[in-house]
């Protein structure tokens, strides 16, 4: 074999993966520690964070009387709890260095675990290095310590669950990413899809109860004393947007952005697409419309049918469903913040790859949107180049996954 075969061989093989991970690990613990020692520390919410859960630890349960630095608590009680244990270890959120070490461990705890996720679904090695190279990501981490990287930590484990197949961790796990930030909820149409298809109906129906049983035990403390305060606060989908903070709709001039017209064209757009995705890409391992699906759902299935839908959701099928339901939540969202790319930096390798672009392609796309990400405060170029890049990758994956199961029953 000559250089060149070996040099492709490296970069398409997956199995290659399990010895190139460690090393990207290795390297990712030195950078950490550089940033963390040589980059100045940036204060945003922690501050914040560590003053309202102050105020819950002081005895406070009504949710709507919890306030910082930056306002009201507007996230659910697993957050609460996240940042209280992070205030104990803390010395009240004043020893910075412990807090960002924490985030540290907690990043390349997350890395390994996506880069687990990669393997299973076999994506190839020339991936991997994009994995770790987002300055962005290493920002929102260890030095703005944002409750994103629980939420996102939360999502792969789901992820990682769901494609061993152990549908209680992964659904508890996925309630409890909820139960820190709702954002999460974003691939919930997607979660909901895999269950349906993947278990039986009694089954997918209970693990859907548990989910809700998980909010409703870390929300338990609250919701004696202002049950609706606590939801109106925690999954707060009334709030209004800054036009001064948005990374993706700058472009835009600032009337359209706040406009009552453009909020309904951006949820009918995500509509639309939920239902594009599910009808012809999501419930493709079932092999029924969505009409015939719904209706398959109140019937009593053959068990062998059954079993050969439930054997197509293969660990492939569930992260691509998932990380597109996210890119798809996050095209229509009204505004993004910049620590919103933790739901993003390590879903567009993968879903460039399965959008079957060009290697040089997808680090260039890459390139593109981590660069968009970093511009501070953001521009008309900058927000056009993070929805060009998201549109993308959404549409690619549409089209990349088109023919998806007609290549293979099952992985």
């Amino acid at each position: 074999m000559d250089y060149y075969s070996k040099a492709l061989d490296f970069a398409y093989n997956p199995s290659h993966a399990r010895w190139l991970s460690p090393l990207l690990l290795g390297a990712e613990s030195c950078i950490c520690a550089f940033i963390i020692f040589r980059i100045p520390y940036t204060e945003i919410d922690w501050e914040a964070y560590m003053q309202q859960v102050s105020q819950y630890l002081d005895g406070e349960r009504d949710y709507t009387l919890i306030k910082g630095g930056t306002g009201p608590l507007v996230y659910p009680a697993a957050h609460v709890f996240i940042y209280s244990l992070l205030y104990k270890l803390t010395e009240g959120g004043k020893n910075i260095l412990v807090a960002q070490a924490i985030f540290a461990w907690l990043y390349l705890a997350i890395l390994t675990l996506v880069m687990a996720c990669y393997r299973m679904a076999k994506a190839p090695p020339y991936l991997f290095p994009l994995l770790v190279l987002s300055k962005r990501l290493h920002s929102v981490f260890l030095l703005r310590l944002f409750n994103d990287c629980f939420a996102v930590g939360f999502l792969f484990v789901a992820i990682y669950a769901y494609q061993h197949r152990v549908w209680t961790v992964g659904s508890v796990a996925y309630s409890f990413g909820v139960g820190t930030k709702m954002s999460l909820l974003l691939a919930a149409p997607a979660v909901g899809m895999i269950l349906l298809q993947a278990l039986p109906f009694k089954r997918a129906m209970s693990a859907a109860f548990l989910m809700a049983q998980v909010q409703l035990t870390i929300a338990f403390p609250f919701l004696p004393v202002n049950p609706l305060g606590y939801i109106s606060r925690a999954f707060e989908f009334s709030r209004q947007f800054l036009y001064k903070w948005t990374v993706n709709w700058r472009f835009l001039d600032e009337q359209t952005f706040l406009s009552r017209e453009f909020a309904l064209a951006l949820l009918a757009a995500h509509l639309g697409l939920l239902l594009l995705f599910s009808t012809t890409r999501w419930l493709k391992p079932s092999g029924q419309s969505l009409p015939q699906f719904i209706t398959s759902l109140w019937e009593s299935r053959p068990l062998l049918m059954h079993q050969q839908t439930s054997l197509r959701v293969t660990p492939t099928h569930v992260m691509t469903s998932v990380l597109s339901a996210m890119a798809i939540g996050l095209l229509c969202a009204r505004s993004l913040h910049y620590q919103f790319y933790a739901y993003l930096a390590w879903s567009t390798p993968f879903l460039l790859w399965k959008s079957n672009l060009h290697p040089i392609a997808t680090y260039a796309i890459w390139a593109l949107q981590e660069w968009a990400w970093n511009v501070y405060p953001s521009t008309k170029a900058s927000s056009a180049a993070v929805v060009g890049c998201l549109l993308v990758q959404v549409l690619g994956v549409w089209w990349g996954t088109a023919k998806d199961f007609e290549k293979q029953s099952v992985e």
